[in-house]
């Protein structure tokens, strides 16, 4: 199982300058880039400065010029704002600015309030009927001249300008939690980026069923990757849980408010709505939280992420935005890089000792 961190620049205060968070968020991917992370993933999303990120291709653009290894990735592109003609030609330069190093993440969209922004108020459900014309017809456009005749899109012949650096294309990943989209995804040779959210480990293996149910109906496609991203904060002290605890239920009550589209958001802060009107209650109970995240001490984190493995998750992703002080995010990458991937990349070392032995 290899590595990955899900970072954006991200505020909860006007009192805090962009400079400090631009600095926050650089010092991270660093740190993830030296560290043997696999990818950076960074999402898209408007108006919101929890997550201040109106074009992901521009900040990974910026992260390329500072890190070395790692793969830069979208998580993700929300399908409805996008015109498949600009989708294919950002990301291929993209691809080239970034010297072959773009993951191509995309999705239906998540927030109601968005998408009464940006997506004319359509109810954030339809999005996926967009994500499924898009992405055909952007590897269409990544290939050559071609013209287009769909339900949300049309146009003439034509090309992206540039091509991807990648051939074919830059590896394609969709985010899915329904069946439904994880069968579409794989039919179409896309890898799988999905999360169980808040919910308890049982939901771990609900996800790694479907991708295993669509894996096995298209046995004429190649076997794509499973990403899977949690909350994630590590700790030296067992008591240490309590912060993070604390931040992810406030985090929480923000995220609900977009969600639900039930709060206010002021000059682009959200308000955490109150504990009465959130959903899932038990999600939001502190013994909960500490238990189904990835909160714990680096032994408490080897354990949880063992459940993964055995799910067959190839990848597993630190889901580090939600307002985390900045000096918790750093040592959370500080233990994974000195105590748990160290444990993950001996196991891998093992098992390929035995197959070769068998």
């Amino acid at each position: 199982m290899k590595f990955a961190v899900s970072l954006t620049m991200e505020r909860f205060s006007p009192d805090i300058p962009m400079e400090q968070v631009k600095s926050n968020l650089l010092q991270l991917a660093r740190l993830a880039d030296e560290g043997g992370f696999e990818t950076l993933w960074t999402a898209e999303h408007h108006t919101l400065e929890c997550t201040i990120s109106p074009n992901p291709f521009q900040t990974l653009v910026w992260l390329a010029q500072h890190t070395d290894r790692i793969r830069l990735g979208t998580s993700t592109l929300v399908a409805p704002y996008w015109n498949p003609i600009r989708l294919a030609g950002e990301s291929a330069l993209c691809d080239h600015l970034t010297n072959g190093r773009l993951e191509f993440g995309i999705a239906r969209g998540s927030y109601q309030y968005e998408f009464d922004r940006m997506a004319g108020g359509i109810p954030q459900q339809e999005g996926v009927a967009y994500m499924k014309e898009i992405v055909p017809a952007v590897k269409k456009l990544w290939s050559g001249d071609y013209a287009h005749e769909g339900q949300y899109w049309k146009f003439p012949v034509t090309a992206a300008v540039p091509k991807p650096l990648q051939q074919p294309h830059p590896p394609i990943w969709v985010a899915a939690r329904d069946p439904g989209t994880f069968d579409w995804a794989i039919a179409n040779g896309a890898s799988i980026l999905s999360t169980p959210l808040s919910a308890p480990e049982a939901e771990i293996h609900v996800l790694s069923e479907k991708f295993r149910k669509a894996v096995a109906d298209h046995p004429e496609v190649p076997r794509p990757r499973f990403m899977m991203q949690r909350r994630t904060c590590v700790y030296d002290r067992p008591d240490g849980w309590e912060h993070a605890v604390k931040h992810s239920m406030d985090y929480g009550r923000a995220f609900e408010n977009l969600m639900q589209n039930i709060g206010t958001v002021h000059n682009g802060f959200p308000e955490a709505v109150p504990y009465e009107a959130v959903k899932g209650k038990d999600n939001y109970n502190p013994d909960n939280i500490r238990k189904n995240l990835m909160f714990g001490t680096p032994d408490e984190a080897i354990e949880k992420l063992l459940v993964y493995e055995a799910a067959g998750v190839d990848q597993y992703c630190l889901g580090l935005t939600f307002n985390l002080p900045f000096e918790l995010q750093k040592r959370t990458l500080e233990l994974f890089v000195s105590e748990i991937m160290p444990f993950f990349a001996a196991r891998e070392k093992e098992q390929k000792r035995i197959a070769v032995g068998a």
